[in-house]
């Protein structure tokens, strides 16, 4: 049997908070994953965190999860804290392709999800910018990318759960949607496995 390690770098969102479930679009990803596989998954969330954050965390707590033994991959979660803490997008490329390359040097497995909108159409202008930025990254590496914003920035289920949370996280139906996204984005491809093993 095949062994697969799954490490997801990520911020809030990974944590599933606001979710009155509790499990995220983790937690419902990996609830769709065949029992018969043999996957363990490492979460690693680090609220408000950037590309720069992300860069350093995948050798400093990512890499130390992968197995000479194991086929190793790495999800990574981003989101919109490199437009508050004032990097530029051309910078935020640049982690994120460095972050890649390394990882596919070590021959682990990338998939990128972008990040998601808020609710707040000022700082959403600011975010489809980063997104862009992110998947035309990503594309030219022919990795997976998940387009989380161009499929939720008008979406009346989670507008409405962003815009009543504090924070703008999302609720379950959010969650859900995040799911639903991975899942048809080439999430089983990625894995080389089928959702009916």
């Amino acid at each position: 049997m095949r062994q697969i390690r799954a490490v997801i770098l990520g911020d809030e969102l990974l944590t599933g908070a606001g979710d009155p479930k509790g499990i995220g679009w983790l937690g419902r990803v990996q609830a769709r994953l065949p029992q018969s596989s043999d996957i363990a998954v490492f979460a690693l969330p680090m609220i408000g965190e950037t590309t720069s954050d992300m860069q350093i965390r995948w050798k400093t707590e990512a890499a130390m999860r992968f197995s000479p033994d194991s086929e190793n991959y790495l999800v990574l979660a981003l989101g919109a804290h490199d437009i508050q803490a004032g990097i530029t997008i051309s910078r935020s490329r640049l982690n994120l392709a460095s972050l890649m390359d390394d990882a596919m040097r070590e021959g682990i497995k990338v998939f990128v999800m972008g990040p998601a909108p808020t609710g707040v159409a000022e700082f959403d202008a600011e975010v489809k910018h980063l997104s862009d930025g992110f998947a035309d990254v990503v594309k030219r590496r022919q990795l997976p990318y998940v387009d989380c914003f161009g499929p939720l920035v008008n979406h009346e289920g989670w507008l409405e759960e962003v815009s009543s949370h504090p924070r703008k996280l999302p609720g379950q139906v959010g969650y859900g949607l995040m799911a639903w996204l991975v899942l048809n984005r080439g999430w089983f491809e990625w894995l080389g496995i089928s959702e009916t093993d």
